[in-house]
């Protein structure tokens, strides 16, 4: 099992444009307490380490068959993984010459971390970028990731946590805010019910969290801008936007940012072996239409809410 304290990371990707302002190094976490159906990242839910699959890379050398000790590869192709009988060793993906087997979720230490994005220090000082903490939830591991965000701000580094807000607010105030320069919290959806239809938990925690923080950033010290994935026939109804509109304005919230549906979850989930009932000419598969986005901003200006590039 991973430990809360040592958590899994999936990768630590340099020069991101899309997590934060200037450029970034992007350390992604494995484990989440929600469980979106649209997750843009559905390898980071689970904190174990899993095996990806992508049949495009694959060239036959069929090695990985051999390597495996449970039978649970066999030729074809594209090459079947039988996931009941996988007992995750990796063998595979040690064999693997193209990297078509993939093993997601390695340890790495905080020294190990701060070693691999420091080096990038003077393109962070020139973009107005840093490092974000991203995921799966980041601050499901608050302990690794308080001493994560210290270090960081030791060496004179911007820092940004992405959260989905479910964490107790107490104990993040406590180890991540001291560190932390801008937070982007996902507000996915204001009605409870429908919240855990599709995220799988309760909101409240999630709501109450945001309002708290909203106000302490009124202080200064740091930033929160909350976010919401618009995904079609899910979360961006007129009523729904009207709801979150009307949330923001009674606490008081004058930006915020909505982001367009991006489908690269279906192409994660066939490298996962999951399989989906989505039909292939349902919304949800495509991007985003630039018409509804422009009318659902307006549902949000007409609150006087301005909605900022994602």
């Amino acid at each position: 099992m991973a430990s809360k304290k040592e958590p899994l990371v999936m990768d630590v990707k340099g020069n991101s444009l899309d997590d934060g302002p200037g450029t970034r190094s992007v350390v992604f976490f494995k484990g989440c307490p929600l469980d979106c159906f649209w997750c843009q990242n559905p390898e980071s839910k689970s904190a174990e380490p899993e095996l990806l699959f992508d049949k495009q890379k694959c060239v036959q050398a069929l090695v990985c068959v051999d390597a495996c000790p449970e039978g649970a590869l066999s030729k074809g192709e594209p090459l079947e993984i039988d996931r009941e009988k996988c007992t995750l060793c990796f063998k595979c993906t040690e064999e693997c010459p193209s990297t078509a087997l993939e093993k997601v979720g390695t340890k790495m230490s905080v020294d190990e971390i701060v070693a691999k994005v420091v080096p990038y220090k003077s393109f962070f000082d020139t973009s107005g970028g840093g490092v974000t903490l991203s995921g799966g939830e980041p601050v499901l591991f608050m302990e690794f990731a308080s001493e994560l965000l210290k270090r960081l701000k030791e060496e004179g580094i911007h820092t940004l946590v992405e959260t989905s807000g479910f964490f107790d607010f107490d104990r993040f105030e406590k180890l991540i805010l001291p560190y932390t320069d801008l937070i982007y919290m996902d507000i996915k959806i204001v009605n409870t019910q429908e919240h855990k239809k599709w995220c799988g938990v309760d909101n409240s925690k999630i709501l109450d969290n945001f309002v708290r923080l909203h106000k302490l950033s009124q202080k200064g010290g740091f930033t929160i801008k909350p976010r919401t994935p618009l995904i079609p026939g899910v979360n961006d109804s007129d009523e729904k936007m009207k709801d979150l509109a009307e949330f923001y304005e009674k606490n008081g919230v004058k930006t915020a940012a909505l982001m367009k549906n991006n489908p690269i979850w279906f192409e994660k989930f066939e490298k996962m072996g999951v399989e989906t009932d989505i039909a292939k000419d349902d919304p949800m598969r495509g991007f985003y239409d630039n018409e509804r986005y422009a009318s659902i901003k307006k549902i949000f200006e007409e609150k006087g809410i301005e909605i900022l590039e994602s």
